[in-house]
């Protein structure tokens, strides 16, 4: 088990991290989401050993490690650059650290051949040890440095954005077989990413990190369905966020009226999911306990198994809804043509002028 007790790490008087606690479980699959400049690298380097805290404390299984050297502390690290050895072939960039590491170095061949063979098959790379990594795919080269890694079991394993330099489809592919992989090793695994959708997929729990803090710890579902401030909910790029402030029960977004859940004196943002929301006919009543939004269509995108419309609000901001294809079939809309939308009231989540979650909605519970 890994814990982090009030870590922080300042650069030229800017916190990279602050004041941030944690704790990483056994055999667990860990995703950390943040935007650009949230500290997510840096709590990484930390961590790993390459940077040191200017306070706070790194235990590992009751272990302080806080200022230990990177090769002394029993971790993995995958970057995104791959950083593998271009004169080498794949089994010796994976037998290198098996090879040279300062503490229990493997100088048996046998052991080093047996042991390369079983995470090649592993990370399904059979039959490429011979091959220069100047040779094989983006995709293989990400395998051969997680190998790299692996081969040499590390108590965790930290991974900073490892699928970032991946084309759609082989990132898709490679989000199932790093959960396999985690699996079959029983490594905690700690996955640094900028992707909501890679953060939600694969993580066992969740941290969401903003500015160097650990604005939400959960399960994916939960943080997808009620994200604790008005910033989580921005960086899973899922809701709808509208300004305003509460005014006789309702609340007052530009001159528009949407009920809401009671009990939300003081609330400043109102948020709904995109795929909340369905479409009514432009003179169709909602029912009750539904809000209503006339809005404007602007554009549409096709992503697959899904729909997005873009719409203008009223205020002129955008609105976004989202259609999944397995439950309905999409719809035209014209440039321009004016169209009602409608959710359930409590499918709302609203939020006071700090940016923090009232209330969770009813009837939205996370499961």
């Amino acid at each position: 088990m890994l814990e982090l007790e009030g870590l922080s790490k300042s650069f030229r008087g800017k916190a990279a991290i602050a004041n941030l606690s944690l704790t990483a479980r056994d055999n667990e699959y860990l995703t950390l989401l943040g935007p650009s400049g949230s500290g997510k690298t840096t709590l990484l380097r930390l961590i790993a050993g390459l940077e040191n805290p200017d306070s706070g404390r790194i235990q590992l299984n009751g272990e302080d490690i806080t200022y230990a050297r990177a090769h002394e502390r029993g971790l993995g690290f995958v970057q995104q650059n791959y950083a593998l050895f271009p004169h080498m072939t794949v089994f010796n960039n994976i037998a290198f650290g098996l090879r040279n590491r300062a503490d229990g170095a493997v100088a048996d061949d046998n052991e080093v051949r047996k042991r390369v063979a079983t995470i090649l098959e592993l990370v399904g790379l059979e039959g490429l040890g011979d091959r220069s990594v100047g040779a094989i795919s983006g995709g293989q080269k990400q395998r051969v440095s997680l190998a790299r890694t692996l081969v040499t079991e590390p108590k965790i394993c930290l991974l900073d954005e490892p699928l970032g330099a991946l084309d759609a489809n082989l990132r898709e592919r490679m989000t199932v077989e790093l959960r396999k992989i985690r699996e079959a090793l029983g490594v905690t695994f700690m996955h640094v990413t900028g992707n909501e959708a890679e953060a939600l997929a694969m993580g066992d729990r969740m941290i969401v990190l903003d500015d160097g803090t650990a604005a939400q710890v959960a399960d994916p579902n939960t943080i997808f369905h009620l994200p604790a401030t008005v910033r989580v909910a921005r960086f899973l790029n899922a809701y709808n966020i509208l300004a305003g402030q509460v005014d006789q029960g309702a609340f007052l977004h530009g001159d528009t009226k949407l009920p809401m859940p009671p009990g939300m004196a003081g609330a400043r943002s109102y948020a709904i999911r995109h795929d909340a929301p369905e479409f009514l006919d432009a003179d169709e009543a909602a029912p009750d306990g539904y809000a209503t939004l006339d809005v404007t269509f602007i554009a549409s995108e096709f992503m697959g198994s899904r729909v997005l419309y873009i719409f203008r609000r009223p205020d002129g901001g955008v609105f976004e809804v989202e259609r999944h294809l397995s439950r309905s079939d999409p719809i035209e809309f014209i440039g321009g043509q004016t169209c009602r939308l409608s959710w359930r009231v409590h499918d709302a989540l609203l939020y006071d002028e700090a940016g923090n979650l009232i209330a969770p909605a009813q009837g939205r519970a996370a499961a």
